[in-house]
């Protein structure tokens, strides 16, 4: 069982499955070119208990929930569940911070960074050369010794408390308390339902933690090792993703997307910023 989720045709596999969900979130509800974003989704749960105060982006998003709670369960499924920590938490905590300011100047996760190009925005291309290029930055640095550190095992504990505040999170979805913020307008006023939100979610997450599918790292793999793993998962989410966008209508003259970089869903055309 284990090489199988190991295999090519498996990965490949899972970036089907993840592109035509993601592709048609949209579809379903989500905002253009926003069926997925991890980044996205975070800040509008940050504005969803108060943290910004945007009123167009709060909401809680339960496609992150899912995806906590399928990792999780399939880690746990597959005894596979342990708590581990990190090295340089300082280090690594300025670095996650500054990935995330990058991705919400260029409005996008790796993951919508496909999908915007798959929807026919063209800044995506830009965005995608400027994560290429400082993926082999990285890689240069790794090269020459640079490391954060060995993962050390950390008592078991830890490992439950992210799935402890999804599952708050998700009961402050389903009850919706007065403190809990959601947009009327902007893309945070446009969801799937719970319920189809859930579920894409649970399904994301079982794929990514039995295949190790990682929009980055599959980058990082190629240029270190020259190793195709992981990066064939990101090419079959992006050809999967853009056949959808396709099948489903949302090109052409009543569809949602067009190709350029102006008049764009949710997004900017400085090349500077998006780069």
């Amino acid at each position: 069982m284990q090489r199988f989720f190991k295999s090519r045709y498996t990965i490949v596999a899972a970036g089907i499955i993840f592109g035509v969900l993601a592709a048609l979130m949209t579809n379903w509800g989500n905002p253009p070119n926003m069926g997925i974003c991890v980044a996205c989704f975070l800040r509008d749960i940050a504005g969803a208990i108060g943290i910004h105060q945007a009123g167009v982006v709060q909401f809680l998003r339960p496609e992150i929930m899912g995806f906590v709670f399928g990792s999780a369960a399939t880690a746990f499924a597959f005894r596979e569940w342990k708590s581990t920590g990190g090295s340089s938490p300082v280090i690594r905590f300025v670095l996650g911070a500054l990935v995330m300011i990058g991705a919400l100047v260029f409005l996008g996760c790796p993951v919508r960074m496909l999908l915007r190009i798959a929807g026919g925005d063209l800044n995506g291309i830009v965005a995608l050369a400027g994560m290429v290029t400082g993926i082999a930055c990285g890689v240069f640095f790794l090269k020459r010794g640079f490391n954060l550190g060995r993962a050390v095992k950390v008592p078991a504990v830890a490992g439950w408390i992210m799935p402890l505040i999804m599952i708050g999170l998700l009961i402050f979805a389903i009850i919706k308390p007065d403190f809990i913020f959601s947009s009327e307008t902007g893309p945070g006023s446009q969801r799937v339902t719970l319920i189809v939100a859930l579920a894409v979610g649970l399904v994301i997450g079982f794929l990514a933690q039995r295949t190790r599918m990682c929009f980055v790292g599959g980058w990082r793999d190629l240029f270190l090792v020259k190793n195709f793993y992981l990066i064939s998962g990101v090419i079959a989410f992006f050809a999967a993703a853009l056949v959808t966008n396709y099948i489903a209508g949302n090109f052409g003259a009543e569809g949602i997307y067009h190709w350029g970089f102006s008049g764009q869903p949710v997004a900017h055309t400085s090349h500077l910023w998006n780069f």
